[in-house]
């Protein structure tokens, strides 16, 4: 079955960096299209950061954008978030997830990042 394991989150301070992996098995995982979403406290869902499969192509929310790098490596079925130049508002929880053509269908559990003086 199909399963994402995220690691690496913690606390940072404003301007300091975090990187978040999420190690994927059960799938071809260098044939999905994989992306980062987020959950801030008392908020919903937000996208955040998707690559493609085959070009490694990738795209941002404004919000995030020159700050985050999405990036994957395919030879280890593993998904990267590097988050610099952190802002409090980035706290969250923070989910990779599968695309499958068409939704994002298999979610991990999530990994707590937390920004904070």
């Amino acid at each position: 079955q199909v399963q994402l394991v995220e690691s690496g989150g913690g606390l940072a301070q404003p301007g300091g960096s975090l990187r978040l992996s999420c190690a994927a098995s059960g799938f071809t995982y260098k044939t999905y299209a994989m992306s980062w979403a987020r959950q801030a406290p008392g908020k919903g869902l937000e996208w955040v950061a998707g690559i493609y499969e085959d070009d490694h192509g990738t795209y941002y929310a404004d919000s995030v954008k020159g700050r985050f790098t999405i990036s994957r490596d395919n030879a280890k079925n593993t998904l990267y978030l590097q988050m610099s130049s952190l802002h409090t508002e980035d706290t969250a929880i923070y989910y990779c997830a599968r695309w499958n053509g068409g939704s994002l269908d298999y979610w991990a559990t999530g990994t707590q990042a937390t920004v904070s003086s």
